[in-house]
């Protein structure tokens, strides 16, 4: 199983807490979050990671190398700002495999991948995205499903009173962009949103799983908390 991990976040709204350590290596319990991300893809059943870097990336593979567990590391560097679309387009052509995992360096969501990885595929899907119920959110936009799970919609972030959020985690067939004429930089979220994506063969997958985004610091020192306590890291 490939995954790749968008790890080149600049951390902005963490600077003043992290100074200029990439947001993915933003310390937690005394090792970077990204750590708990691999070692829980490699319990998981990942062996291989591409770390989709950019922003002071030396930072990330001169801590992790090309190895991390049963898990073997290589790299897609951004030697421009590409946006998390065009760094993903850019990783996915090292992927072998038809599909690929794709995780948020930034969030944690314990999502079971083998179940995500066969609903996926039962469904002959195109891309799957996790979601995560939430109740009294601002943060983040709400994705709307059928009842078959088909992802119909994506809302704008607002005061909602409960809903499905984007966990951040994904299934994608890796000649996702083939139909589209993309050129960097662009989101990955906007492309989601954009009506031309509809054409795609959406599903959401729920779960229930713990969830935590470090991307701003009242969560961040959350994730301290929870994490580095070792409590949320199984």
């Amino acid at each position: 199983m490939e995954a790749i991990i968008l790890a080149g976040g600049l951390g902005t709204r963490l600077r003043g807490v992290i100074w200029d350590l990439p947001k993915p290596m933003a310390p937690v319990g005394g090792k970077p979050f990204l750590q708990y991300i691999l070692e829980r893809l490699e319990r998981q059943g990942v062996r291989r990671v591409i770390l989709a870097v950019g922003y002071k990336h030396e930072a990330i593979s001169s801590y992790f190398g090309h190895s991390f567990g049963e898990i073997r590391i290589a790299y897609s560097v951004e030697e421009e700002p590409l946006g998390t679309g065009g760094a993903l387009k850019k990783a996915m052509t090292q992927i072998a495999s038809d599909q690929v995992l794709l995780v948020n360096g930034d969030t944690m969501f314990h999502v079971d991948i083998p179940q995500l990885m066969q609903f996926h595929s039962d469904r002959a899907a195109d891309l799957t995205l996790s979601l995560k119920p939430m109740k009294q959110f601002d943060r983040y936009g709400a994705v709307i499903v059928s009842s078959d799970c088909r992802v119909l919609s994506f809302q704008e972030k607002r005061m909602c009173e409960s809903g499905l959020i984007n966990g951040g985690v994904y299934v994608a067939r890796t000649d996702l962009w083939d139909p589209f004429h993309l050129s960097a930089p662009f989101s990955f979220e906007k492309f989601l949103g954009n009506p031309g994506a509809q054409k795609l063969n959406l599903y959401g997958f729920l779960s229930e799983g713990y969830f935590i985004d470090i991307g701003i610091p009242e969560d961040y020192e959350r994730a301290k908390s929870e994490l580095g306590s070792g409590g949320r890291d199984g």
